[in-house]
């Protein structure tokens, strides 16, 4: 067996093995390369502090992202977060149902793996719930970490029963280090897809190559994921994996999951300091690769 018959074999079906990335050509409808995702985002009130510290700073923020969960949060608090993405153009995205690292299990305790998957199909059941429900009020983006569940939303969609323009994106927490794996997710229904933390820039092309949806990966990674700071590997993953949402975890943070009042200025002080990376990420991008960093010259209809 050489070298050459071992990649021979994933090329013969499709996914090569890169040593480089190309650029990619993909690109978001407005003609954008990528986009600023801040993720745990929790509530309306973290939102707020994150809309305003962004506002400061002249930071875009195209999505914000939760990771407490759609049961967490009452009807008048998604409504409000609804509400706050509608008037400032910016996606919200829920996390789906209970996951396993907050049930019984014993597995969860000693392996983040499989910390978000629903354990049992009552678990597939409450994550389907909390789909309609957040829909219901107004929701079009939901944040998965279950295989099972997506493949499920990914079927409601296709049947009328989820809205078509319902964006179903992964959560970290669903490994995602090849191109394979990023095919088949998005052949049962993702949308936009959450990358492992810690690949290489070509392992990210290769990713592309495989699929058109949007990318979303942390450039500052949290602890607990890896705790990687790859500010200056963004020029290089813009290029390689447009279109992608670059997205700010912070280091040295504690998991404040579930976030509730007890711990609601915790929240937004985190919140506000991921903005503040995103600049610094973009100060970076605009002064080492000033032609990525640019706006698009025209305007997609």
């Amino acid at each position: 067996m050489t070298l050459q018959h071992i990649h021979s074999l994933c090329a013969g079906l499709g996914h090569p093995v890169l040593t480089d990335g190309a650029d990619s050509a993909g690109r978001f409808p407005d003609g954008s390369r990528y986009r600023i995702e801040i993720p745990s985002c929790e509530g309306p009130d973290v939102m707020a502090a994150v809309l305003d510290e962004a506002d400061r700073r002249g930071v875009p923020v195209h999505r914000v992202s939760q990771g407490s969960g759609v049961m967490m949060l009452t009807d008048a608090e998604i409504e409000r977060m609804v509400a706050l993405g509608a008037e400032h153009d910016v996606e919200v995205n829920l996390f789906l149902g209970p996951r396993s690292s907050w049930d019984i299990g014993g597995q969860t305790k000693v392996s983040a793996a499989v910390g978000a998957a629903a354990r049992g199909n009552a678990a597939v059941a409450a994550s389907l719930c909390d789909a309609e429900r957040a829909v219901r009020l107004g929701v079009r983006s939901l944040l998965i970490g279950d295989l099972g569940v997506l493949a499920l939303l990914g079927r409601m969609k296709r049947d009328g029963r989820m809205p078509e323009d319902l964006v179903l994106k992964t959560s970290v927490l669903m490994p995602l280090s090849n191109g394979p794996t990023a095919a088949l997710y998005e052949e049962v229904g993702a949308t936009s897809l959450n990358i492992s933390t810690d690949l290489t820039v070509a392992q990210i092309a290769e990713i592309r190559a495989a699929t058109t949806v949007p990318i979303d990966m942390y450039v500052e990674v949290p602890d607990d994921q890896g705790g990687a700071v790859r500010f200056y590997d963004v020029p290089e993953v813009v290029r390689v994996a447009a279109p992608v949402y670059l997205k700010l975890g912070l280091r040295n943070a504690p998991n404040i999951y579930p976030v509730g009042a007890h711990i609601g200025a915790m929240a937004q002080n985190l919140g506000r300091e991921r903005v503040r990376r995103a600049e610094l990420v973009l100060r970076l991008l605009s002064e080492l690769a000033p032609e990525l960093a640019a706006a698009p010259a025209t305007v997609a209809g």
